[in-house]
């Protein structure tokens, strides 16, 4: 039996590190190629049978205005940190101790990335476990700019919607690099619950979060 235990733990040890080893040739090739697809598509898509919605949009082609809001309203230290905003989740653990269930979320925008990138939307201490590894490799290989040129090429932002020159088309019948600030702060606001706020757009936590966005994105400095 221990001989069993201990070939058992070898393989999955093997196995852990050779999907580390995949991940980082992952990350090292969309270093400088466009992300095509991510698991986040892929598993929506077994559940949705329509064509995803999704255009590569290189960043200098992109508003500054959505790259403003979307750190002012998913990660107002995103230049400031490595990968993990620990005030941030310190308060959002205090907030859903006090709710005593989940209102407020600590990942950033490199956490949120990494879950989409490879991950399944499921909660677990393994996937968590997973996501930080995910996180420190992105953060050591791309920069902060081609962080959030990924995020943006890459986020959900209604059904079947996924980037920013998706969503421009579909919410504003433009493209990325037009928006204008009151239409980028709507387009960020979506992105904490996108396909619910696509079909409730006077939703009040909708309102909420555009008048945050609203309110720090002039202070929101961009990579």
């Amino acid at each position: 039996m221990k001989r069993i235990l201990s070939r058992m733990l070898k393989l999955l040890f093997v196995l852990f590190f050779l999907i580390q080893i995949c991940v980082f040739a992952a990350l090292f090739w969309w270093k400088f190629n466009p992300v095509e697809t991510t698991m986040l598509m892929i598993v929506n898509s077994w559940q949705n049978t329509e064509e995803a919605q999704h255009e590569w949009v290189n960043y200098k082609n992109m508003s500054p205005y959505i790259k403003q809001a979307v750190i002012a309203g998913e990660d107002g230290k995103f230049l400031e940190h490595h990968g993990f905003d620990w005030d941030g989740m310190q308060y959002a653990l205090e907030r859903n101790e006090k709710n005593e269930t989940i209102v407020a979320g600590g990942s950033t925008i490199s956490q949120q990335l990494a879950k989409n990138l490879f991950l399944f939307n499921q909660r677990s201490y393994v996937r968590k476990f997973e996501e930080a590894i995910i996180t420190v490799m992105m953060e050591s290989l791309w920069s902060k700019q081609r962080i959030l040129e990924v995020y943006l090429n890459s986020v959900e932002f209604g059904e079947n919607i996924y980037g920013i020159e998706a969503a421009s088309q579909y919410y504003f019948h433009k493209n990325s690099r037009n928006l204008t600030k009151q239409q980028a702060i709507f387009l960020a606001a979506l992105l904490p619950n996108p396909k619910y706020f696509q079909n409730h757009p006077n939703h009040p936590r909708l309102h909420f979060r555009e008048r945050f966005i609203r309110k720090y994105i002039d202070s929101s400095p961009i990579p």
